[in-house]
């Protein structure tokens, strides 16, 4: 078993997420982070959070985005939070929201592990252009000869 640390809250509290042997998330982990994505705003606020990319967005900026109370914004920050899609990091007086990419990958591998039996039959997973298809590109391209 490999466990893998995620920073989670302004106390910087750890959460273990297990791993098998093949580093594929477990099953418990994965249900418990589509749960918290099974509800609409959090759901919003995730998407909005990974179009946003990794400088993130403060929560004042999320609320108004998507229309949330900030009470209700609070609260589904702080679940998304508490299972580690999204990470918080004080500034001065405001709080930068970000997802957690890493957490995310982890996530849809486990989704999509031996997928049928290895065939390539996710047309729209294909077709993303990851950071490990565009590496390969560039080291194609550079390569001296």
């Amino acid at each position: 078993m490999f466990a893998g640390r995620v920073k989670l809250g302004e106390r910087r509290l750890t959460r273990l997420i297990y791993f098998d042997n093949t580093y594929n998330m477990e099953t418990l982990t994965a249900a418990e982070l589509l749960a918290a994505l099974g509800h609409e705003s959090r759901l919003a606020i995730f998407r909005l959070l990974v179009e946003a990319g990794p400088e993130g967005m403060n929560a004042s900026a999320i609320g108004e985005k998507l229309d949330l109370p900030p009470a209700t914004l609070s609260f589904h920050l702080a679940h998304l939070n508490r299972v580690g899609l999204i990470r918080g990091q004080r500034e001065s007086r405001f709080i930068r929201y970000s997802a957690e990419f890493a957490t995310m990958d982890e996530l849809i591998a486990f989704l999509t592990h031996s997928c049928c039996q290895g065939n390539a039959c996710l047309s729209k997973t294909a077709a993303c252009d990851t950071t490990e298809k565009r590496r390969s590109r560039i080291s194609k391209t550079t390569r001296p000869e």
